[in-house]
C-alpha cells in the first residue's frame, strides 16, 4: 500500500497545481476491486466484493478526465452528476460526493454494487473508449458505492412537507416502489406501500443473493421510509387481499402506483420439467435468499433441494446468481448451461467472473432437449443438444442453431430454469379497463400513466425484465407526474 500512497500523493501535487492532464490520468492503473478470495467464499453467505480503500477511490476517480460534457450522465437512468461526484472523491471530499449521488439516487449503495453499469454510465466513458474497453473505464459503480458505505445511517428521516390530505397507494416494494414512496411522500401525501411477501425490498430481497446485496443495506432504506412516515403492509397481494379499484373507490386512494415487477417464470417447456428437482431461478432464489434455507435447520424452516450436481439453465445475472448459489448449498458440481457462446452472454461480466472463480463449470453452445427421472419422479439426468452460432437474430446475438445427432447426457440431479420472467397476470385480471400490450405488461406514456385516471406503473410490469437503476429512473419520472396530479 505504500506504493499507492505514494503514487496517489503525487498526483495530488499535480491536481493541486493544476498540472494533472489527461495523458497523466491515462497512466494511472485502474484499481481492482478487492474481494473474498474465489475458494474461500465457496463456504459462506458474505459479500463477495471488499470495496475500495480511500487511496484506491482516489487513484481510481483521478482516472475521469472531467469532460465538460460529461458523455456518462446519458448513459445513467436517474442522470446522477457522475463527474461531479468523481471530481469530489479525487480531491478527498467523500461526503460531498455522497451528497451528489444522493440528490438523484436514493439507493446508491444497492446501485453501486448491482446496476450494469459496463453498459451504462460506464459504456460512455472517454477513458474507456480511449482504450476500446468500457472494462478500462472509470469505475463509477465502485466509487459511488465507497461513497455510501462511509455513509452512517442517518438517523434522520428525509423532510417532508406539510399533510396534503391526500393519499397514495404504492404496490410492490421493490427499487421502484421505494423510489416512488420516498418522493411521493416528501410532497406531503400519506403513503402507504403494499407488498405480497412478509418482507419488504421486492427484488432486493429475494432475488438478489446476500453475497451480492447484503440484506441490511436494504433494510436501512426500508427504515428510512418509516421515520418519513410511510406505512408498510406485507402479506398484502392487490388483485386477491383487495383490487385496485376497491383501493381507490373504498379506502380513499387518490393515485396508485404499480410496481410489482415480472415475477412470472419462464420454463423451457420441455419433457421432464415437472420432475421434483426442477425448480424456476424465482423460487431457488426465493427460498435461498428471503426465506434463508441455507440455514435450514439453523434457524430457518425453509427447506432447499440437497444436490450433487445442477444444471443452471440461462446466461444472464439470475442465472449466475442462482449457480453460485447451488455452489454455497453444497454442490459438488454446477453446470452453467448456455445455448450461445460466452461472448453473448446478457451477464455482467464480474459476475461471470466471480461465478467462474467459485468452480462454476460453463458448458456453452449447449442446451437441453429433455429432462429425466427416475420412478419416484425424481431427476436423474438431462439429455442435451450441441449448438453452432448461426447468422444474428432481432436482438443482434448470433442465432443459436442446433447440430443434428449430437445429443449427450449430463448427470445432474437438479436443474434451475433461469431463463427470464414474464408478468405476473393477477394485475391484468382484476383490474378493468388498464391497457396491457401482448407481452402482458403494462402501456404507459411518457409520465408512467397508465390508461386509468390516477393510476401509475413503472420498472419490469412495464419494462420487461430489466434492471434495478432502470426501474428507479421510472420511478422517479412517476413519482414527479404523481405529485403534479396530486396538486391540482
Amino acid at each position: 500500500m505504500t506504493e499507492l500512497s505514494e503514487k496517489l500523493q503525487q498526483l495530488i501535487e499535480k491536481q493541486n497545481a493544476g498540472e494533472l492532464k489527461a495523458k497523466d490520468r491515462y497512466e494511472i492503473p485502474a484499481q481492482e476491486m478487492p474481494t473474498q478470495d474465489g475458494g474461500q467464499r465457496r463456504g459462506n453467505m458474505n459479500e463477495v466484493a471488499l470495496g475500495y480503500t480511500k487511496i484506491q477511490a482516489r487513484l481510481e476517480a483521478m482516472r475521469c478526465l472531467q469532460c465538460k460534457n460529461a458523455p456518462c450522465v446519458e448513459g445513467c437512468p436517474v442522470r446522477i452528476r457522475i463527474r461531479d461526484f468523481v471530481i469530489a472523491i479525487a480531491k478527498g471530499e467523500d461526503e460531498e460526493a455522497l451528497a451528489i449521488v444522493k440528490e438523484n439516487s436514493l439507493l446508491p449503495a444497492v446501485c453501486g454494487r448491482v446496476c450494469p453499469q459496463e453498459v451504462q454510465c460506464q459504456e460512455r466513458c472517454t477513458v474507456g473508449k480511449k482504450f476500446k474497453d468500457p472494462e478500462k473505464s472509470v469505475s463509477i459503480g465502485r466509487l459511488e458505492r465507497y461513497v455510501a458505505d462511509l455513509a452512517k445511517a442517518d438517523s434522520k428521516a428525509p423532510k417532508v412537507a406539510s399533510p396534503t390530505g391526500k393519499k397514495v397507494a404504492i404496490i410492490g416494494s421493490g427499487p421502484g416502489g421505494i423510489v416512488v414512496a420516498a418522493d411521493v411522500r416528501r410532497a406531503g401525501h400519506e403513503v402507504t406501500v403494499f407488498e405480497a411477501f412478509h418482507k419488504p425490498g421486492g427484488v432486493l430481497v429475494y432475488g438478489i443473493p446476500e453475497f451480492r446485496l447484503p440484506k441490511s443495506i436494504v433494510q436501512e432504506e426500508i427504515d428510512v421510509l418509516k421515520k418519513m412516515g410511510i406505512e408498510i403492509v406485507c402479506n398484502f397481494i392487490v388483485g386477491r387481499t383487495r383490487t385496485i379499484k376497491e383501493l381507490m373507490e373504498e379506502d380513499g386512494y387518490d393515485a396508485v402506483y404499480i410496481g410489482v415487477g415480472a415475477g412470472l417464470p419462464k420454463f423451457m417447456n420441455i419433457d421432464g420439467e415437472h420432475l421434483v428437482g426442477v425448480y424456476s431461478a424465482n423460487e431457488y432464489l426465493t427460498r435461498a435468499n428471503l426465506m434463508k434455507a441455507y440455514q435450514f435447520g439453523k434457524g430457518a424452516d425453509t427447506p432447499i433441494a440437497v444436490s450433487k450436481n445442477v444444471a443452471v439453465l440461462g446466461g444472464g445475472n439470475v442465472a449466475m446468481d442462482s449457480a453460485r448459489m447451488a455452489v454455497r448449498l453444497g454442490a459438488e458440481n454446477v453446470y452453467l448451461v448456455y445455448r450461445r457462446s460466452e461472448k453473448e452472454m446478457p451477464a455482467r461480466i464480474e459476475e461471470v467472473h466471480h461465478a467462474k472463480e467459485e468452480g462454476v463449470q460453463f458448458r456453452t453452445l449447449q442446451n437441453p432437449k429433455r429432462i429425466l427421472g427416475d420412478e419416484q419422479g425424481n431427476v436423474t439426468g438431462m439429455e442435451c443438444l450441441k449448438y453452432e452460432l448461426g447468422e444474428p437474430d432481432d436482438s443482434g446475438r448470433c442465432r443459436p442453431v442446433a447440430i443434428g445427432g449430437s445429443e449427450f447426457m449430463m448427470d445432474v440431479d437438479t436443474v434451475i430454469v433461469a431463463i427470464g420472467n414474464g408478468a405476473n397476470p393477477l394485475i391484468e385480471q382484476t383490474t378493468p379497463g388498464l391497457e396491457f400490450n401482448k407481452w402482458g405488461n403494462i402501456v404507459v406514456d411518457e409520465n408512467c400513466k397508465t390508461s386509468l385516471q390516477a393510476v401509475y406503473a413503472g420498472g419490469d410490469i412495464v419494462l420487461g425484465a430489466a434492471t434495478v437503476i432502470l426501474a428507479m429512473g421510472q420511478g422517479r419520472i412517476a413519482a414527479a407526474a404523481m405529485n403534479s396530479y396530486l396538486a391540482e
